[in-house]
């Protein structure tokens, strides 16, 4: 970068400059925040609830909480306006960019530190309840939204991806102010986790935490990525997740163009659509709309190469082709770290 960086030039600096600069060299502070705020919010959830453990955070890439310690990693962007608008730019939307699901996330996040500094899985109970925490994240699940075995607290249904994170949602919604869990799960099995978890804070108010820890896993000093590169990887992996768009599956919606040689082309029909189907589907069905858009790139590209055409009405085209796209981003890789939980 020509002439000299000062500490704050980033932040005038234009998203092509920007995308330039290192992580590290962001010289990024959680102290001073909106997020630093939310935590001391949810510390203040934990107070109220008469618990003595408190959650302690640092600036990292990703929302994540090593096994081994007592705090949790928030994504570096939300530290300042400004790389909350480039993420938003890059990806198409922030998770956690709002007051509310961050505070989500958290008190998500808070169940796993939590349960880490009391090994609160260790538990016959727990087990007869969540499952097995050793159990092998799958590579990807599909949910069951009539579930009633479980919360809903994060998008997706994600409480069904694993016994911890059924755990961790669990723990959430019990946790929120005025979240009225016993009424709203009143009629759901899900009452039973929610009670047990009720149940066991109950007990550990008059316990000190097993575990205490203060350490980091991967903080931004170690991070020596630009922002290009880490965006360059953060795209890869969604691409990676999502599934090929199948050619059979296309054209039971598009037929090929010897049957339809005058019609208009699929291609340009879903480029059109583009933006408004990848909000339609992203807000019914809770996906990242980065995912959404790279399957909706791949569906673009497999009717280009096979010339498929457009022959009925638009809307509903328009319905097929949000069905088939949720369908196929359903197929979404989360990626589960056995030493990392989200």
């Amino acid at each position: 970068m020509a002439g000299r960086k000062t500490r704050t030039a980033w932040t005038e600096a234009s998203d092509s400059e920007l995308l330039k600069w290192k992580i590290r060299d962001l010289k990024l502070k959680l102290a001073g925040t909106p997020v630093a705020e939310y935590l001391t919010q949810i510390n203040d959830e934990l107070a109220l609830r008469g618990l003595g453990f408190r959650c302690y955070a640092w600036l990292s890439t990703d929302w994540f909480t090593p096994d081994h310690l007592c705090g949790f990693a928030i994504p570096f962007y939300l530290a300042h306006p400004r790389l909350i608008r480039l993420e938003r730019r890059q990806m198409l939307e922030v998770e956690g960019g709002t007051r509310e699901e961050c505070l989500k996330i958290m008190r998500h996040e808070a169940a796993h530190a939590i349960d880490n500094a009391y090994g609160i899985r260790r538990r016959k109970q727990w087990r007869a309840h969540f499952g097995r925490a050793g159990e092998a994240y799958a590579a990807s699940y599909t949910p069951d939204p009539t579930s009633r075995e479980h919360v809903q607290n994060l998008a997706y249904w994600y409480s069904q991806s694993h016994p911890l994170e059924d755990w961790a949602e669990t723990f959430a919604v019990w946790l929120r102010p005025g979240s009225r869990w016993r009424s709203r799960y009143a009629d759901w099995p899900a009452l039973r986790k929610l009670e047990y978890v009720d149940a066991v804070m109950s007990e550990l108010v008059t316990k000190a935490p097993v575990k205490r820890t203060r350490a980091y896993e991967e903080p931004l000093s170690s991070i020596d990525l630009t922002l290009e590169e880490y965006y360059e990887r953060k795209r890869a992996a969604y691409s990676e997740d999502s599934s090929p768009a199948l050619d059979g599956q296309l054209q039971h919606i598009f037929p090929a163009a010897p049957d339809a040689p005058t019609q208009p082309r699929a291609a340009a029909f879903l480029r059109k659509y583009r933006r408004a189907l990848v909000r339609s589907v992203a807000q019914a069905t809770g996906q990242h709309s980065y995912l959404l858009d790279s399957v909706l790139r791949e569906m673009i590209a497999r009717c280009k190469a096979k010339d498929l055409r457009v022959t009925r009405a638009t809307d509903e085209d328009r319905i097929s082709a949000a069905i088939l796209l949720t369908a196929l981003s359903s197929q979404f890789l989360y990626g589960g770290h056995p030493q990392y939980h989200r």
